[in-house]
């Protein structure tokens, strides 16, 4: 463990307890609250006698101390989700944050490293939502997502901008999160949500990546493709963008002298093909003046698809991603962890995590 993130963890449990610097500095015995700080930011080590004392009277286990595959006061989570109270929230988050820390820990061991630049939107809080959707048609056209970008984002995600996205089997009402860690950043996406919202999830979140540093998203948000507060409607305009440009629409003609049966019809049928749902094309083409807002609130929700949870379990995506299972195996069989170890960290037994590896078309390594 490095000594900034014994540091950072030390910082995490005095504020949890609700403690000072000068508290803390009398608790270990110090002069000055400064020996804290300096602990805090790093500058300064962790003796093996200072640590048993943090054990001692932080009330904190060694572990939270020294396991690398642990989130704690570094990671900055924020999730979509629909009633989902905090304590739930916080149970998955800290299994969410054991995923992340595995990867940012043993990636380097196996050549993996994190991209040393990361990509920036030029938007602020104050953007003006056509700017947003610009944003989203140029990253369309800037990374080759073509006709049907949903197809090839993760991927692009991943590869092009080195963020870590996951399909996870999530709690009840949780869709996704984006995590901001000083060297990493990830995206968690919900995998037995609809394809189309599963999608607009990953979009939403890729927007709050790129615009971190200028307008932090809020720890929690409802789960809405439309609505929320300003920095969400500007997430949501710069996803729909990205998922449904104007070029991948042009060619499916007018709207706005359809019928109502004709126009669910095509919703239908146009989000299909677009892999999204019928409801964001709907509102999609409201921003783009295709379609009168009266119209597209007339029609009936239940008449249009993709918006529900009807999964078929064969259309699931496969757990995780294979970048993440590929540092895992390379991990096990470069002895950089345990194979027991893995398995325990995602849940699964031996046997199950075999089966993730040739789901993903990774080699199993040789403790397998």
């Amino acid at each position: 463990m490095t000594t900034r993130l014994i540091g950072t963890r030390i910082k995490a449990l005095r504020e949890e307890r609700k403690l000072s610097q000068d508290d803390l500095a009398r608790l270990f015995g110090f002069k000055d609250r400064q020996t804290v700080s300096a602990i805090e930011t790093g500058a300064r080590r962790v003796t093996a006698d200072e640590l048993v004392l943090a054990v001692e009277k932080l009330r904190a286990p060694l572990d939270y101390f020294t396991d690398p595959f642990r989130l704690a006061g570094e990671g900055r989570f924020s999730w979509r989700q629909t009633g989902v109270g905090a304590e739930r929230l916080g149970e998955y988050e800290r299994d969410a944050g054991r995923w992340i820390a595995a990867f940012r820990a043993l990636a380097p061991r196996v050549g993996r490293e994190a991209p040393l630049m990361r990509r920036a939107l030029g938007l602020i809080r104050h953007s003006r939502f056509e700017d947003a959707m610009l944003a989203g048609e140029r990253f369309v056209a800037e990374f080759g997502l073509g006709e049907t970008p949903a197809i090839g984002l993760a991927e692009v995600m991943e590869r092009d901008l080195g963020i870590l996205v996951l399909m996870v089997d999530a709690h009840d009402g949780i869709s996704g999160a984006a995590c901001r860690l000083p060297e990493l950043d990830a995206v968690l996406i919900a995998r037995r949500e609809v394809a189309g919202r599963r999608h607009f999830d990953l979009a939403h979140e890729l927007f709050h990546i790129l615009t971190w540093d200028a307008m932090p998203p809020e720890h929690s948000e409802e789960a809405m493709e439309t609505g929320g507060n300003r920095v969400e409607q500007l997430a949501n305009n710069f996803a729909a963008a990205v998922l449904m440009p104007a070029s991948a629409l042009e060619r499916f003609g007018g709207w706005s002298d359809l019928t109502e049966e004709k126009s669910v019809a095509r919703l239908n049928a146009v989000a299909d093909e677009l892999h999204v749902t019928s409801s964001a094309l709907r509102w999609r083409l409201v921003a783009l003046g295709e379609m009168k807002p009266a119209v597209a609130r007339s029609l009936p929700e239940a008449a249009l698809r993709n918006n529900g949870h009807d999964v078929v379990e064969g259309a699931l995506p496969v757990l995780f991603s294979r970048p993440f299972v590929e540092v895992l195996a390379l991990a096990i069989d470069g002895g950089h962890v345990s194979l027991r170890r893995v398995a325990g960290l995602l849940d699964l037994t031996v046997e199950d995590l075999a089966d993730l590896f040739a789901a993903h078309g990774v080699v199993h390594p040789v403790d397998l």
